[in-house]
């Protein structure tokens, strides 16, 4: 059986904006419109003044990540209420690698995980460091603010840094 080149569906990971605090939302829309969708969710102690809770919240504010092929699926995710738009960079919709999914998925995945999102803006790069332990064991890096337990990974295609703390003892300069 022969397959037509046109015939290939190629889904990637694109990141959309959505109305703020609606990401769970999104997500479960898309999800029923047969949407391969993501949001990540970090597991947060709250403190109240009378209570500490752990509370799910998405990892990205404003974002939810969907694995689509993009001409295909464009208008049907576009239509679906609370997204916004595509994440665009240097005016094309941003395609996230396969590679920065799974890191997050499997870093999320890990125990005790804490991850606190910066936007690129006001950052300087500084040191290059090796990440030697963990899910993002041999990755680089560059430690964009001082501190003895933070490593910032960049997320190019978003332009998000995700800081993500590490024993300064999992870490080598390069």
């Amino acid at each position: 059986m022969e397959v037509e080149k046109n015939s290939i569906v190629e889904k990637k990971w694109f990141a959309l904006y959505t109305k703020p605090r609606w990401e769970k939302k999104v997500h479960e829309r898309l999800q029923r419109n047969g949407i391969n969708s993501w949001c990540p969710i970090q597991r947060i102690q709250k403190q109240w003044s009378d209570r500490k809770k752990i509370i799910e919240e998405p990892l990205f504010r404003s974002y939810v990540f969907v694995n689509i092929d993009y001409l295909v699926d464009r208008l049907n995710v576009l239509m679906v209420d609370g997204v916004l738009n595509f994440v665009h960079y240097l005016g094309k919709p941003a395609i996230i690698r396969d590679v920065e999914i799974e890191n997050i998925q499997r870093y999320l995945n890990e125990k005790d995980a804490t991850v606190e999102l910066r936007s690129l803006e006001g950052f300087k790069s500084d040191t290059k460091v090796k990440i030697t332990q963990g899910v993002f064991m041999d990755k680089e890096g560059t430690v964009l603010r001082e501190g003895k337990k933070k490593v910032y990974v960049q997320l190019e295609s978003i332009g998000q840094v995700m800081i993500v703390e590490f024993s300064v003892a999992h870490l080598e300069a390069i």
